[in-house]
């Protein structure tokens, strides 16, 4: 092209004039399946931390499922803001993890206790997470030295193991504040003051639900606790956990809606049985 030549429409002539919408038709639907499969591949969804809720669960054996569940369903993920003093957060986050979800995944071989025959467990804690109105803590100081025997004493019954309790404190636990008794006590406290809905506490046969009806269901059996104040991890469309939110004195439940917005995106959930 010579300089300051105009720069003309190129004319579709022929056959290729004809051809050109099947071509351009043809090239449309498969692109878009693949941006669609890209966003979402299998309709996974999940809350928190770096968001990775289809990964092998974390270091420690026995642990439900990842700390930082990810996927890529979300356009914005949750970051850390740290280096975080202890005690510096807004509220909690208590993570229940949906038990026989976790105990079909390879992992499982490690929690003998926990997905071994006749172990009949439904929902277990995961965890008690500090957590800021946008983001989370990290990096709370020196790195913790595991709990003293009498601190995982006080947390038995508490986590599905001795082996969660342990890393859950070391990740999380040091961000609190309090010393391991004491946060060990409030993840007892935050248990215990959830009331889990009849058809996960007898779960006998493998059930479907919408997210939102799970949701619903807990909102149903806590009095005090609303839409935006819970969220749901997910996982190849099986349930994996329900997260809700508690004011940090634990005396309330607390709106949290980037954890809220944040919960599963599939229609629809599998729910396998207890074992």
């Amino acid at each position: 092209m010579q300089d300051g030549a105009a720069l003309r429409p190129v004319r579709l002539e022929g056959k290729l004039r004809e051809l050109w919408p099947l071509t351009l038709a043809a090239a449309l639907c498969g692109f878009l399946p693949a941006a669609s499969a890209q966003a979402d591949p299998q309709g996974r969804g999940c809350i928190l931390d770096n968001c990775a809720d289809a990964s092998p669960a974390d270091a420690n054996p026995g642990s439900p499922s990842p700390d930082a569940p990810s996927g890529p369903s979300f356009g914005r993920r949750m970051q850390p803001r740290g280096p975080s003093a202890p005690g510096d957060f807004d509220f909690y986050v208590l993570a229940l993890s949906w038990s026989p979800s976790f105990c079909q995944t390879a992992s499982a071989e490690r929690a003998q206790t926990q997905c071994g025959a006749g172990a009949n467990l439904g929902f277990v804690v995961h965890g008690l997470w500090p957590q800021y109105e946008h983001g989370y803590p990290s990096d709370c100081g020196p790195a913790a030295r595991s709990p003293s025997r009498i601190a995982l004493e006080s947390a038995a019954g508490v986590y599905p193991d001795e082996g969660l309790a342990r890393y859950e404190w070391r990740k999380h636990g040091v961000c609190s504040g309090k010393s391991p008794t004491d946060y060990f006590a409030d993840v007892r406290k935050a248990r215990e003051a959830i009331v889990v809905p009849p058809p996960f506490a007898t779960a006998k046969e493998a059930q479907t639900w919408t997210p939102v009806d799970i949701e619903r269901a807990f909102i149903a059996a806590n009095r005090r606790l609303r839409p935006g104040m819970l969220g749901l991890a997910c996982a190849h469309g099986v349930l994996q956990e329900v997260r809700i939110c508690f004011s940090k004195d634990l005396r309330d439940f607390h709106a949290c809606p980037e954890v809220s917005r944040q919960g599963c995106r599939a229609r629809q959930v599998s729910v396998p049985p207890t074992l």
